[in-house]
């Protein structure tokens, strides 16, 4: 063997070399899964805007519970006459408290469906809180594959660059001719076309992290252990369609579309109302009063029927709607389920690919050396090593995402269930101080201190 061959094996050995270095794992930082988990948590305005519209429900309790309450309102009333040439002028001022006393049930059906309406809006932010989480998870693992890419592809021109000074070194001692030299370029510019490409992708992948969670990171740590799955498909989608907030979500609009059947059945029944009066004029006349009334609606040109009929409606298509999202909730299970199976063996796989590939790699750059290999065999050897460890790559984040996105189908994907150890929200906390529609100062200053609080964790 000759001292350029000699010297060419050692060349490719240290190329192997930076070829198996391409996939270890990022330098250890202090941002880790928990921590994006936890900055997406924080610093979403999603959840802040879904807050809002749980805080509005909350109200909503509050205006029906007002229906009940007495309405106290003051009139001035001045009066100007003039009739046959006599003018006269009246001022009266008037006080009058009313309160429905009795409407058979029309106000506690309204009362109970505006609470059962504020139970689905807190389910719809616990899914929002899901999905924002699920970003962040899905932000991590395409940072953390984007800079792999980036890393191999860099080791790979790194090769690809001794393997082309080492084409010209034999070139000129007359081993190879000048096309084996241009595929060695050929190849090593295309290497780098894939390097720039890897480098946008994680330009691209630091963005979303950024949307998602932001900040930008500085660096992330490997992610941890996976979740444990349950032991079969059945009880995952068991532990679904009892944790998932769409399903309990839509399962108490169904609650509040029937409340609103009764509410609108309940409109045609008669009223009972109550009322006191009390009136001055400027002479310094003054009269009391007391009043009861029942009133019953006996013709409304059809407005009471067809509200009954689309109460019904909404009823149908709230059961629809939780039969649905109860499928949808059984078919995301089954696809994240398969997700981590495919993963699984396609790692399995890409790792038999890769083992193979490295021997074919060893097996051509030994036999190049003695001339019984072309350039051109070397760098296809090389691509195909390089081709199998992109895919391992891809392959493992996939396999992480899939399992939390199986987390989500299952409704397990909550700061509380992943037990993140931060103060949440509490979705209580408003609804508490206002569900009493609260006028008195000290139901007043509980209600301060909850928006102050609000307002700080904004």
């Amino acid at each position: 063997m000759t001292g350029f061959a000699k010297s060419y094996r050692a060349l490719m050995r240290r190329s192997v070399l930076a070829i198996a270095l391409g996939t270890a794992a990022l330098p250890a930082a202090a941002e880790t899964l928990g921590d994006t988990l936890v900055a997406a948590y924080r610093n979403s305005h999603l959840l802040e805007q879904e807050r809002a519209v749980l805080r509005a429900a909350d109200e909503d309790v509050a205006s029906a519970m007002a229906a009940l309450r007495p309405v106290l309102e003051w009139t001035l009333n001045h009066n100007f006459v003039e009739s046959e040439g006599f003018e006269s002028t009246t001022t009266t001022t008037a006080l009058t408290a009313s309160m429905t006393l009795y409407d058979f049930g029309r106000s506690r059906a309204s009362i109970d469906a505006a609470k059962e309406t504020v139970l689905a809006t807190r389910y719809a932010l616990l899914g929002v809180e899901q999905d924002v989480l699920l970003t962040a998870v899905q932000a991590f693992m395409e940072v953390r594959e984007a800079a792999e890419q980036v890393e191999l592809q860099q080791n790979s021109v790194r090769v690809l660059g001794q393997e082309l000074q080492a084409a010209q070194d034999r070139f000129e001692v007359g081993e190879i001719t000048v096309t084996d030299v241009a595929q060695a370029n050929a190849q090593l510019a295309a290497s780098r076309a894939s390097l720039s490409s890897a480098e946008g992708d994680l330009q691209v992948a630091y963005e979303d992290y950024a949307a998602a969670t932001g900040a930008k990171p500085k660096g992330l740590n490997a992610p941890p252990p996976l979740p444990k799955r349950p032991a079969s498909l059945a009880a995952a989608q068991a532990s679904a369609q009892k944790n998932h907030p769409s399903i309990l979500q839509a399962s108490r609009l169904v609650a509040a579309a029937e409340l609103g059947v009764a509410a609108a059945e309940a409109e045609r029944n008669p009223t009972i109302t109550g009322s006191v009066s009390a009136q001055a004029d400027k002479d310094g006349g003054s009269q009391a009063g007391l009043g009861l009334s029942l009133s019953q609606t006996l013709y409304s040109g059809g407005r009471l029927s067809a509200t009954h009929r689309k109460s019904m409606a909404q009823r149908d298509e709230a059961r629809s709607s939780l039969l649905n999202v109860s499928r949808q909730v059984n078919q995301a299970v089954g696809i994240a389920w398969a997700n981590i199976d495919v993963a699984q063996a396609q790692i399995g796989a890409i790792n038999q690919q890769i083992s193979a590939a490295q021997q074919a790699y060893d097996g051509v750059r030994e036999e190049a050396t003695l001339g019984a290999r072309t350039t051109l065999d070397v760098l296809d050897a090389e691509q195909s090593l390089l081709e199998a460890r992109v895919d391992r790559i891809t392959a493992e984040a996939t396999l992480q995402l899939a399992h939390y996105q199986l987390l989500a189908a299952m409704g397990l994907l909550t700061v509380k269930d992943l037990k993140l150890g931060i103060p949440t929200y509490d979705p209580s906390a408003y609804y508490n101080a206002v569900r009493d529609a609260p006028y008195t100062s000290r139901q007043g200053e509980s209600l301060d201190r909850v928006m102050r609080a609000l307002g700080k964790s904004n």
